[in-house]
Formats: C-alpha cells, structure tokens, sequence
C-alpha cells in the first residue's frame, strides 16, 4: 500500500484534545476504505495540520477525511523516506 501526508489549513487554535478527536473519527471508520492513519500533527498557530497514512489511493484518504468532517486541503504521495 502506498503512504500519503495530508495537509488541512485554517485550524487556528486547535488543541491537543481536538486534533485526538479528529484523528479517532478517522480510525473509527478508516478500515471502510482500506486505509490506515498512522498519525497526526498540529501546529495551532499557523493552523496547520498533517496526517500520515497507508492507503490504496488519496481518493480514499479524502472520502474519509470528508466522512469524518475535515477534507484535507493537500494530498501528497511519500513514495520513499529514511
């Protein structure tokens, strides 16, 4: 399966608790398309976040982030890392 990172933008002020809660909304119903969120960050001055995951496509990154109420603004593929 191939890796994505998604960027969201314009979470100003999120906090801890809630980037928690946006990313357990997406486990809870990730398996539907095949895909795995491995983690999440945030930086809430900027308002910036980013999600790992291994999906078959970004197509079903963005079906679940939309099912679960944050389409991501950005999908890039991580073909490779070290």
């Amino acid at each position: 399966m191939a890796r994505f990172m998604d960027v969201h933008r314009g979470m100003q002020g999120i906090t801890a608790d809630e980037l928690m809660e946006a990313h357990q909304a997406d486990l809870a119903i990730e398996k539907e398309e095949g895909v795995h969120f491995e983690r999440a960050w945030a930086d809430p001055e900027s308002g910036v976040v980013y999600c790992l995951s291994e999906a078959p496509s970004p197509e079903a990154v963005q079906r679940i982030h939309e099912r679960a109420g944050h389409k991501a603004d950005e999908i890039h593929a991580v073909p490779f890392s070290v």
